[in-house]
């Protein structure tokens, strides 16, 4: 039942006769899961927080950086780095304080995914790498959950709910009945590496959240079956059919791909420290250097005698980067470049490239107090 208090908070809910008390009570005992809580992860979580969903867990291994508050508003200046999913949580339970929040300080993989999924009724895809959607896609499949997926690329964004059960029992499309095989992050890189205008993730993130208080209340009508694609710059939408595939549950779990999941742009055991990059050029060692940041980021600092080669720009300049020598890969804080040595070393037979640890960020705080930070 609502308490006296939870029925003045929602009584605009209770007041719409597709929600009512029914509905809100569907809300209070819903459990869901927001795996990424930066650009979509934000308004997503404010807005089921807001609604009064039970239990809302929040998985993310990432802190609070800077460059982040241009669209992540659940974050403060005080917050940087803060882990995202404890903070978010803060904040969040400031609002409402009669929901059970989960923060996770992890990234999802493949040998938790299971777990975290498993526990949960919707699993709301608020992630920015190929990595994690195809994991929550086939563990959905699996497990028999809805996912809520959204995407964003500068201007534009998508929004669907995939593997949902209609009313008549019927099963709509997965992920993979959409993108079959996971792409590199290269290909389609995320907003770090090419940038996205600030409302565009709150924009998307409310479709996200609108979903999935849908689903739980049960009205109106899903997007299910249905890709809607948003772009701000020309203010159009547009909705395109996706249909599910005969052999959608073979799909997930690849058995013919090298490596059906990648590692992603979160970790890579070829890393080395700012310290231990300091030290080596001390010594006269011959390392290239490789700059995998945009052009305004590399005149605004870099690493004296390092190469710029932009990672969007990374499959058409291959003959540049030696294969007979150590070839250090750095970006603002080491993730653009780790997933640049997963496209190389997987698609291109690289074994001698290593991570700088913490990017040049790391760099400007540890050797360099007097490079300009960005």
């Amino acid at each position: 039942m609502l308490s006296f208090s939870e029925k003045n908070r929602y009584q605009k809910h209770l007041l719409l006769p597709q929600i009512g008390l029914e509905g809100q009570l569907k809300l209070k005992n819903a459990k869901v899961l927001v795996v990424g809580a930066g650009g979509l992860g934000c308004p997503v979580l404010l807005y089921l927080s807001a609604a009064g969903v039970g239990k809302i867990g929040i998985l993310d291994a990432d802190v609070v950086d800077i460059t982040n508050l241009q669209r992540q508003v659940l974050y403060k200046i005080e917050d940087i780095g803060s882990p995202k999913a404890s903070t978010a949580a803060l904040h969040l339970a400031k609002m409402n304080d009669t929901i059970e929040y989960e923060a996770v300080k992890q990234n999802l993989r493949p040998e938790n995914v299971e777990t975290f999924i498993k526990n949960y009724d919707i699993i709301v895809d608020c992630t920015d790498n190929f990595t994690a959607r195809y994991l929550i896609n086939d563990y959905c499949v699996k497990l028999n959950k809805p996912s809520v997926y959204g995407a964003i690329h500068q201007f534009e964004g998508q929004v669907s709910v995939f593997n949902f059960k209609d009313d008549n029992g019927n099963l709509g499309p997965t992920y993979r009945c959409l993108f079959p095989e996971q792409p590199s992050d290269l290909e389609i890189p995320n907003c770090a590496t090419i940038g996205v205008l600030g409302v565009l993730p709150g924009i998307l993130g409310m479709y996200q959240a609108n979903e999935v208080i849908k689903m739980i209340t049960g009205i109106g009508t899903i997007l299910n079956g249905q890709l809607l694609m948003i772009d701000l710059l020309e203010n159009t939408f547009q909705k395109i059919k996706v249909k599910r595939k005969k052999n959608a549950e073979e799909l997930i779990f690849p058995a013919g791909e090298k490596k059906p999941y990648s590692v992603g742009n979160q970790e890579f055991k070829q890393v080395i420290t700012v310290q231990e990059l300091f030290e080596r050029i001390n010594k006269g060692e011959d390392i290239f250097i490789l700059d995998v940041r945009n052009l305004n980021e590399y005149e605004t600092c870099r690493i004296q005698g390092s190469v710029l080669i932009p990672m969007s720009n990374i499959p058409t300049n291959l003959k540049h980067i030696p294969k007979n020598k150590t070839v250090v890969v750095y970006c603002h804080h080491g993730f653009r470049s780790a997933s640049v040595i997963e496209y190389l070393s997987q698609n291109h037979g690289f074994t001698n490239l290593q991570n700088l640890t913490g990017g040049i960020n790391a760099w400007a705080n540890e050797i360099d107090e007097n490079m300009e930070v960005y």
